[in-house]
């Protein structure tokens, strides 16, 4: 008879998730690159293309979230007793179905897309609290939420302009979460060799 596993506790679940991801580092770097590329389609093509380019490549969001952890040399996964895992599966279904309200929004105002995309990923980084034990996820997505928010009530008629803050926020905060974790995986590192 094989003995059942026991599950992680949620902060040591957390620190897994933290490292293994680098606190959702290469996601946000990702994510952050394809609402530049958007933006630039929006700018240098048209809004349709951008808005194309937005929801098809946020499909590759996480198989180039995977490339990238794996080149920088992370596990990317995390072990079969962290129940984060189905979390973080869960809230990644979040922003596609929500792409069907996008909808609804452009058909009556086009402007609104990026704003309404900004609010729907803003809202889908609040439980990346609870994943990675981060409150800065918690500061990422209320700016997003506000600024989405903000742009499409009192914005300037700039359909790109959600799209560029959006993915300078998200690169900004990835290269900060990326800082915390390598800080607190260094402090770890140096408390296991004076015997803390």
């Amino acid at each position: 008879m094989t003995k059942k596993k026991e599950c992680l506790t949620l902060s040591e679940a957390q620190t897994e998730m933290r490292s293994a991801f680098l606190g959702g580092f290469a996601g946000q770097l990702v994510s952050g690159l394809i609402w530049l590329t958007a933006s630039w389609f929006s700018v240098y093509r048209s809004p349709v293309h951008g808005m194309i380019v937005l929801f098809f490549g946020s499909m590759f969001i996480f198989p180039l979230t995977q490339l990238t952890l794996r080149i920088l040399g992370r596990r990317a996964k995390v072990s079969d007793e962290n129940r984060l895992w189905a979390l973080g599966s869960q809230i990644a279904f979040i922003v596609p179905i929500d792409f069907l309200l996008v909808g609804a929004v452009i058909l009556e105002r086009q402007l609104w897309f990026f704003p309404a995309v900004m609010i729907i990923v803003g809202a889908h980084y609040l439980p990346f609290m609870t994943l990675y034990g981060m409150k800065l996820y918690g500061f990422l997505g209320i700016l997003l939420i506000l600024g989405g928010v903000t742009l499409a009530l009192f914005g300037p008629a700039l359909f790109s302009l959600g799209g560029w803050l959006t993915g300078g926020l998200l690169i900004l905060f990835a290269f900060i979460g990326r800082f915390i974790v390598i800080k607190e995986e260094a402090k770890s590192r140096f408390d296991e060799r004076v015997g803390y």
